[in-house]
């Protein structure tokens, strides 16, 4: 195991749902720390999901539990290596059940950096943006 590594814990209404999602997307179970109320997503060798089922995250801590459809807890940006792998990312997770989410002046404002992103939203309600960024200098 990595000595750093960043697991982050989302609670999921159906879990076998949200497993099937993300494996659509190309992530990988890792099934020695999956059971009824978990599952692992393997991003990469140093970033992991811990799918929880919403009672099982609900006992990790005292305060309520985010309704992730109605509101936005939070937003996972993810670096990619192209424009390439983000389109192939968001349209494999559009295919699994997704929805896009598009803001065009956010799009604007990045591409004057030299960025490139996408957003969509799981179908727990959580927010991905995978973006890819032109880094000069950068091999």
């Amino acid at each position: 195991m990595a000595s750093k590594m960043i697991f982050v814990n989302l609670p999921v209404a159906d879990l076998p749902r949200a497993k099937r999602f993300y494996e659509a997307i190309g992530w990988k179970v890792n099934e020695d720390f999956t059971d009824a109320n978990a599952s692992c997503i393997v991003i990469d060798d140093n970033i992991c999901l811990m799918l929880l089922t919403r009672e099982y995250f609900q006992t990790f801590g005292k305060r309520p539990t985010a309704d992730t459809v109605a509101t936005r807890a939070a937003s996972f940006a993810l670096a990619l290596g192209s424009a390439q792998e983000v389109d192939a990312l968001v349209d494999a997770a559009v295919a699994a059940g997704a929805t896009e989410e598009v803001d065009e002046t956010k799009k604007a404002e990045e591409a004057e950096v030299g960025m490139y992103g996408r957003n969509f939203i799981d179908p727990d309600g959580h927010t991905w943006e995978p973006f890819w960024m032109d880094q000069p200098g950068a091999e």
